[in-house]
């Protein structure tokens, strides 16, 4: 590697506890990431994060993607772990692959395929919703198979914990930390709708510019105080930021799920002036390496059929102080004002119908990308 080059994420998930149900023993998964920005040397990292286990891998490959399961085969490599085809993954550990030559395009679809040879339990499985199409092979390595045959189709992102390309110096990396709005669920499958593609889009498309890649971190149900599907955002913070490779800007939108409380626990509602303590400790934490805090307003929800009694007028009072803090505290390095982006300004306590999905609480296309649309690119110069 040249001193005037770093490895930035092009692609990221957020490791969490699978909620696909899905035992592997002697299979093959394939998924397909869309990275943000190219490059000429490639690796990837498999995350064991939630096991208490090790995880085996009996080999593994990458590739440009062709169509359904399938990849280009001239584009074919295979990838190692300290020069050898397989590698253990600790309990808790992610593992790098070792740089391998293959030619990226910005915003290119790429083909992952990893071999799992022994049994691993679906309680233990690492994953992340997807929104996307991946694919689950019969019995049998079929890692450099051009078309894998398919046993099971999936929405998950099994074990793949991110894409880092090798790129020059100047190259930033920006990451989406979140919760099921930055991760777009309910968005439409296949059609690459996070704000975080959109914002991936728009560096891409800009004339001159530094160039950035994107790290999606979005975790549906993440909250900034309590765990609920995988670790809270103040613990994650060092994994899923902090280590990224290359970050130099953070986009952090988290909140919602605190102040819906969507377990019901009492000693867990959240006022606005505990939220804003968390996110006053993930600036401080950024800004101590250099990073660049950027924090998101919370969207609102006070019409939210997704589930009963999310909403009431003293969460929202706690949303519009959390709100005024990011626009007016001066704490942050830049402000993402995704609440007036989606608010209806007849009734500011719930979102615009062109924007909801129909739950009243997640964007839909439209929505998701207008959030892309609105982030001011001038923060990343």
């Amino acid at each position: 590697m040249k001193e005037t080059q770093h490895w930035v994420g092009s692609w990221t998930a957020a490791p969490a506890p699978s909620t696909a149900g899905v035992d592997f023993a002697d299979h093959t998964i394939r998924l397909f990431p869309r990275i943000s920005i190219g490059g000429q040397t490639v690796r990837v990292r498999i995350s064991n994060a939630h096991s208490d286990t090790n995880l085996a891998i009996g080999g593994a490959t990458i590739a440009l993607r062709d169509s359904g399961p399938s990849f280009v085969p001239e584009t074919l490599r295979k990838l190692t772990f300290g020069g050898k085809s397989g590698t253990i993954i600790a309990s808790g550990a992610v593992s790098f692959s070792d740089p391998v030559a293959l030619d990226l395009p910005s915003l290119a679809d790429i083909a992952v395929s990893i071999y799992l040879p022994r049994p691993v339990l679906a309680a233990l499985v690492t994953g992340r919703y997807a929104r996307q199409t991946n694919f689950i092979s019969p019995p049998g390595d079929y890692s450099e198979y051009p078309v894998m045959p398919v046993g099971k189709i999936t929405d998950e992102w099994f074990f793949l914990a991110g894409v880092d390309v090798l790129v020059g110096s100047e190259t930033g990396g920006i990451v989406a930390l979140g919760d099921s709005l930055t991760d777009a669920n309910i968005s439409t499958h296949d059609t690459f709708c996070r704000w975080p593609d959109q914002l991936a889009r728009r560096l891409d498309k800009r004339g001159g510019g530094r160039p950035f890649g994107v790290m999606n971190q979005g975790l549906g149900g993440n909250r900034i105080l309590h765990d609920i599907r995988g670790d809270n955002g103040l613990r994650r913070f060092d994994r899923d930021v902090l280590a990224q490779p290359g970050v130099t800007h953070a986009v952090v939108m988290l909140g919602t799920n605190d102040l819906r409380n969507r377990i019901a626990k009492p000693e867990q509602e959240a006022s606005a002036e505990q939220m804003i303590a968390g996110m006053h400790q993930m600036a401080i934490r950024a800004q101590a390496l250099g990073i660049k805090f950027i924090a998101a307003t919370l969207t609102p929800f006070g019409n939210e059929t997704f589930m009963a009694n999310a909403w009431n007028p003293a969460r929202e009072t706690h949303r519009l102080a959390f709100n005024e803090w990011i626009r007016t505290s001066g704490v942050p390095d830049g402000i993402a004002d995704f609440d007036a982006a989606l608010r209806d300004p007849t009734i500011p306590s719930q979102m615009l119908r062109h924007y909801d999905c129909g739950d009243g609480l997640h964007p839909n296309d439209l929505g998701y990308c207008h959030m892309g649309d609105v982030i001011d690119l001038s923060l990343f110069d």
